[in-house]
């Protein structure tokens, strides 16, 4: 790191939380870097040895000694030269999270700090925080899985959470920046790994658990995965519960913050009722009434009835900020969130929009809450990647050609195959039904299509792309937008009717 934080710091005030053993050299040191990657070791930094799914820390020690590191942090003993800090300690991970915490002048203790936790909806829900908090006047930062917003800089994710020192370096940029506050996602990766580990959150969320994330480098059963989960809530100082949500008694336990919930639950702290879908011209849409903690009527430009939780946990959060109903219902009703169930308004005799569902179980769920306003035709233009599973082609032809009735087949990702030879097997699944299907290779004409030959009362979904600008092909990611494509093709025909 360069600039702000060059500024040297003594060893021993960097390991002031930790538990820690000193196998050789002194603590007499001052700190020039801290870095877990060796190609970035300089003389007189600190190098984290982290275990990783690929690679282990501890194999690349004697080549950070000689690039002149100062001290290893180390799980494992290591052999490096005498005149190198060795301090051992029982997970170094958990002490590259406190370390990057101290490293960085503990930046969430300046930070209103939010984290949401569960299988689905964490995206969702921290872009509708962060719009009502910036509507009611609160800079607030937020990491995820899309990107990490920091003022005005955008910076793509490679983790939902990211690694520990990512985080604290956010953290102090975000403090630099003038935030106030932050909200992010939180995987049971990352605290499974003890990325959010070395601060406190103000609020913890708990949206839903289902199995997911189960398998090799992930969780070995959903036991483990339930687990992790719980951990936010012994590492946040009021936990916000989904009181709806299966296994919330095993979320809860061992908890030791102070608990409130949301849901449709009669139980709920803050509940939802007298819900409705709301149809408006070239939108669809819920509107419901909030009761409990807050009282007043919210209606929001998100269909379904996941919109309805995804927005009062978005509520229950901004109350501890004294955000009143005026502006969280200004805010709500603003609100968009990038690829998921996202609007673009082409025409206010059909509604479009633009989602990731990228698999069965997820197209699924979309259709079918799409199906409930009762659409003159639901139409689902969707692609699957290539190099990946052939049986996720199959399952999502035949659901999209059991629920929806037209279904565009186009290009993804194709990355190594042959765009016609994916299509050829989503066919497969999609004959397994009745529905009425066309295919058009070329993505943005199967998207000048669908437009083209929308209806009025008709629903078009372009599923799998969601947030991503970019189509991989042969090994290359070539720009593409989906926003950009429509507005092109609107302008395109615009400029053929003239003729």
């Amino acid at each position: 790191m360069k600039g702000e934080y060059e500024n040297m710091k003594k060893l021993a005030d960097l390991l002031e939380k930790l538990e820690y053993q000193c196998l050789q050299g002194t603590m007499d040191k001052e700190i020039t870097n801290i870095t877990f990657d060796s190609r970035k070791a300089e003389k007189g930094c600190l190098f984290f040895c982290i275990k990783g799914a690929v690679s282990d820390g501890h194999a690349y020690a004697k080549d950070v000694a000689e690039k002149g590191a100062a001290v290893l942090i180390v799980q494992d003993k290591v052999e490096v030269p005498e005149e190198v800090t060795v301090i051992q300690v029982e997970n170094s991970r958990y002490a590259m999270a406190c370390i990057s915490a101290a490293w960085f002048g503990h930046p969430a203790e300046k930070l209103k700090t939010i984290g949401i936790t569960g299988t689905k909806g964490k995206t969702t829900t921290t872009y509708l925080v962060k719009s009502i908090l910036e509507n009611a006047g609160h800079k607030t930062g937020l990491i995820g899985t899309i990107e990490t917003i920091i003022g005005e800089k955008k910076i793509p994710s490679a983790n939902t959470t990211p690694e520990s020192y990512l985080v604290q370096k956010y953290f102090a940029e975000m403090v630099e920046a003038g935030c106030d506050s932050v909200v992010m996602e939180v995987s049971s990766q990352g605290l499974m790994l003890h990325r959010t580990a070395g601060f406190q959150f103000d609020i913890g969320i708990f949206t839903n658990i289902e199995p997911d994330h189960i398998g090799p480098n992930e969780h070995k059963d959903f036991a483990d995965y339930l687990h992790c989960k719980a951990l936010l809530f012994k590492q946040c100082k009021v936990g916000i519960f989904n009181a709806d949500a299966d296994h919330l008694d095993e979320i809860l336990e061992g908890h030791t913050c102070q608990v409130e919930t949301f849901g449709f639950s009669e139980k709920a702290d803050l509940r939802a009722e007298n819900t409705k879908l709301v149809t408006g011209k070239g939108t669809l849409g819920i509107a419901y009434d909030v009761k409990g903690l807050m009282n007043f009527p919210v209606e929001i430009d998100l269909p379904g009835a996941f919109s309805v939780y995804n927005s009062l946990t978005a509520i229950a959060v901004c109350r501890h900020f004294g955000v009143t109903p005026e502006n969280i219902q200004k805010a709500l009703k603003q609100a968009k969130v990038k690829g998921r169930i996202e609007m673009v308004k082409v025409s206010d005799e059909f509604t479009l929009m633009i989602d990731y569902a990228h698999n069965a179980m997820s197209l699924e769920s979309l259709l079918t809450t799409l199906k409930e306003y009762h659409p003159k035709r639901l139409v689902c233009l969707f692609g699957c990647g290539g190099n990946r599973s052939r049986d996720r082609r199959f399952e999502m032809g035949e659901v999209s050609g059991r629920l929806a009735d037209l279904t565009i087949i186009t290009s993804d990702n194709p990355r190594f195959e042959e765009p016609q030879a994916i299509i050829d097997d989503i066919k497969v699944g999609i004959e397994k039904t009745d529905g009425a299907y066309v295919e058009i290779i070329d993505r943005k004409e199967a998207i000048r299509y669908a437009i083209t030959h929308g209806q009025t009362g008709d629903v078009i979904v372009l599923a799998g792309k969601g947030h991503e600008d970019y189509q991989e092909i042969e090994g290359v990611k070539h720009p593409m937008d989906e926003r950009v494509l429509i507005a092109e093709i609107l302008t395109e025909l615009e400029e053929e009717q003239k003729k």
